[in-house]
């Protein structure tokens, strides 16, 4: 590409065909993104800005609730309908829907070193949290819950990694990812576990490929996640005991996270370009967000961002079914 200097001019141009009319135009919804160089390396927590953003999955009217020069991650609507619940440097931390005040630092007492695995119970009591353990094989990623005002966390996998992703509809069991075998490189697969006794079930049993994101749906009927075993990642669903998988998505793209709304309706996911790894969910790429029938039906596009890893890894419905929530990210926001 030709250089086109430092100061270049950008922005919608409208101009008429017939010097001697005025054109008027009408313009809305519009963002320009300075995307990051393709060797960017997305490992420290200060290096991007990001947003927090809500839309309107059936308008697609977007708007940006809370943005900081500090990484943050994944956003889920508190029970309360009037905050999200982000992750950023270990910690959690909710934020006004209404974009009003600063964050506020959510409790988890000794659990310091989460990640983007929160996930908030269907009766809005709990809240399932990984928090990394040092010094343990695969960084120690072990699943708590802690009740949804904030306390010390109770411990549901003493194995580890294990990756939260999701809850069942009866709130008396979690569903995440784990590696169980010594070999590092050995594939995840996917888990549930009761929360109060911790016994651990494998769910599924694939010789290749890479499972991520299992998701209970709110009549407890399904468990959806997304799996490689076809070559790219697609979603799929199996009954809550490990049976009657089926692949939901058939596309060239490689498609993560399925989120199910509360009505039951609509699989919200986040669908990467087909020259990533489809065993990979990079960060600040060229992605887009897609809504779906969960009765079938083709999927659409509801938005187009920077983002990836982050973006939505963890249910991000609003108790309406009708937004959801997610973090986009580009060049440091000053």
């Amino acid at each position: 590409m030709e250089n086109i200097g430092d100061n270049p001019y950008v922005g919608i141009f409208i101009c008429s065909h017939n010097a001697d009319v005025l054109e008027e135009a009408r313009v809305w919804n519009v963002r320009i993104d300075r995307p990051m160089p393709p060797n960017f390396n997305f490992g420290g927590a200060d290096t991007i800005g990001s947003r927090l953003e809500v839309l309107d999955v059936f308008t697609g009217k977007r708007r940006v609730v809370y943005e900081s020069p500090v990484r943050f991650e994944a956003p889920n609507f508190m029970p309360d309908g009037k905050s999200l619940l982000i992750n950023s440097k270990g910690s959690l931390w909710t934020v006004l829907l209404s974009g009003k005040g600063s964050p506020v630092k959510f409790n988890t007492g000794f659990a310091d070193r989460n990640n983007n695995d929160h996930v908030i119970s269907f009766d809005g009591k709990m809240v399932g949290i990984s928090h990394h353990r040092t010094g343990m094989f695969g960084g120690g990623s072990t699943v708590y819950v802690v009740p949804i005002t904030g306390g010390i966390p109770k411990l549901v996998t003493e194995k580890t990694p294990s990756y939260l992703h999701g809850w069942s509809a009866n709130n008396k069991e979690v569903y995440y990812v784990g590696r169980r075998d010594t070999t590092r490189n050995s594939p995840y697969h996917v888990y549930k576990a009761n929360i109060e006794t911790g016994a651990e079930t494998q769910l599924t049993r694939l010789p290749f490929g890479h499972v991520d994101g299992p998701e209970g749906s709110p009549d407890g009927q399904w468990i959806y996640y997304n799996s490689s075993q076809t070559g790219t990642m697609q979603l799929w669903r199996m009954k809550p005991d490990g049976t009657g998988n089926e692949q939901l998505t058939f596309d060239e793209y490689n498609n993560w996270f399925p989120h199910i709304s509360p009505d039951g309706k609509w699989i919200a996911y986040i669908s990467f370009p087909v020259d990533i790894d489809p065993v990979s969910h990079p960060a600040c790429k060229a992605v887009s967000l897609k809504l779906m029938p969960v009765a079938g039906g083709a999927p659409r596009t509801i938005a187009y961002l920077y983002g990836g890893q982050g973006t939505i890894n963890t249910p991000s419905w609003s108790a309406d079914s009708k937004q959801i929530a997610f973090v986009s990210y580009s060049g440091r926001i000053k």
